[in-house]
């Protein structure tokens, strides 16, 4: 289970962002917008078929990506043998696939924050979809989604994922919040958290795209200058309601358990947590909607074991190792097949990950990615991820 922050090491990623801050960048949604420029590796052939496995293959993986209960049986099936190099952050990943993975990687299990990096940054090479079987029983919003798929090519298979939803305490709030507006109440001062990352700037753009239409917020990632200062501001005004930014989950699972927190941003892994200890909290998504995460295993522009990375996507994807990676990490798959096989692993986790969820439930996500320059409009008017990180420092310091 997730005991790290994926969210709060974001910030060790400002550097890389500089990368793309001037790059195109897809719009969100299914289908894979298109952005001003074309990735450098957008015109690389796809291979018609999958070879036969070179052995090896060479991961780069948040920790528990790569756990010997999926990973021995697939080593055992193609004779190809898994190193995984387990990494912190976002940013170490893009980091360690700098030059196309360095001749040395194969795949990385990317966060969407960290996709338009690594396609942008040329890193990471197109796959041929086809070539993934599960990939038809997928929930749609996970097939061809903005921040792995540009121009009708897909940059990678998708994997697992995860709302970021509101947490609260059903001593204080007998019935669920309905607005995100609970995080900015004064009422609620020195009782709020909320994750300690610069992304969590989107969470705030989000929610004024729905408060404050005058600003003309129309996706979270990518603000103008003025509707960036606005955002800021608001989070400014929020600091002094914060008990703690976490940066682990567990630290928010103690605030709620001591009482000390009544409400807060969080993952359903903290919820889930919460309730099986006893204790008597919830979560919901408000009616501005929520933000969330979802991973992508990519393929490295000089990947050594390409096949072996082939046979690997179509492993993970499989409901069986679908459901094994949602139960072992507290997340959802991306496999709608993987729910029944979920529950046999641990009793309504289905239902408690919201894999049995409508799809309208999915389309209130605002998937995470890169905050570029290029908002995909023609204009290089929108605030880059780096000045997102300097925001966040100035307003949590």
């Amino acid at each position: 289970m997730k005991t790290w922050a994926r969210g709060g090491a974001l910030l060790a990623a400002a550097s890389a962002a500089l990368l793309v801050a001037a790059c195109g960048s897809s719009s969100s949604g299914g289908g894979g917008g298109t952005g001003a420029l074309t990735p450098p590796q957008a015109n690389t052939p796809v291979p018609a078929s999958v070879g036969k496995g070179e052995g090896h293959l060479n991961l780069i993986a948040w920790e528990g990506y790569a756990q010997p209960q999926w990973v021995k049986p697939f080593e055992q099936a193609t004779g190809c043998q898994v190193s995984a190099k387990y990494a912190g952050s976002s940013g170490e990943m893009v980091t360690l696939m700098a030059n196309g993975g360095g001749g040395q990687y194969d795949l990385v299990s990317a966060s969407g924050d960290a996709d338009l990096r690594l396609i942008y940054g040329g890193d990471v090479k197109p796959v041929n979809i086809n070539l993934i079987p599960s990939w038809k029983d997928f929930h749609p919003f996970l097939q061809s989604p903005g921040f792995n798929t540009i121009g009708g090519k897909h940059y990678g298979v998708s994997y697992e994922f995860g709302p970021n939803v509101l947490l609260y305490s059903k001593k204080t709030f007998p019935t669920a919040p309905t607005s995100w507006s609970v995080l900015y109440d004064k009422k609620y001062a020195g009782q709020v958290t909320v994750p300690n990352n610069p992304i969590q700037i989107a969470d705030a753009a989000l929610y004024l795209s729905k408060t404050q239409p005058s600003l003309g917020i129309t996706d979270p990632y990518e603000l103008t200058q003025a509707q960036f200062n606005a955002t800021v501001n608001l989070l400014k005004q929020q600091k002094p309601l914060i008990k703690k930014y976490w940066d682990l989950a567990s630290q928010e699972i103690s605030l709620f358990q001591s009482g000390t927190t009544v409400v807060g941003a969080a993952w359903p892994y903290q919820t889930n947590t919460l309730q099986a200890a006893g204790s008597p909290v919830a979560d919901t998504i408000p009616s501005q909607g929520a933000t969330g995460w979802a991973d992508t295993w990519m393929l490295a522009t000089h990947a050594p074991h390409p096949n072996c990375a082939y046979k690997w996507m179509q492993w993970a994807t499989t409901p069986t190792v679908q459901a094994q990676q949602a139960v072992y990490f507290g997340e959802t798959p991306a496999n709608k097949l993987a729910c029944p096989i979920m529950d046999q692993l641990s009793k309504d986790s289905c239902a408690a990950y919201h894999a049995n969820a409508p799809e309208a439930y999915f389309q209130t996500i605002k998937f995470w990615k890169t905050p570029l320059a290029q908002c995909g409009n023609g204009k290089n008017d929108c605030v880059p991820y780096q000045q997102w990180t300097n925001a966040w420092t100035q307003i949590t310091g």
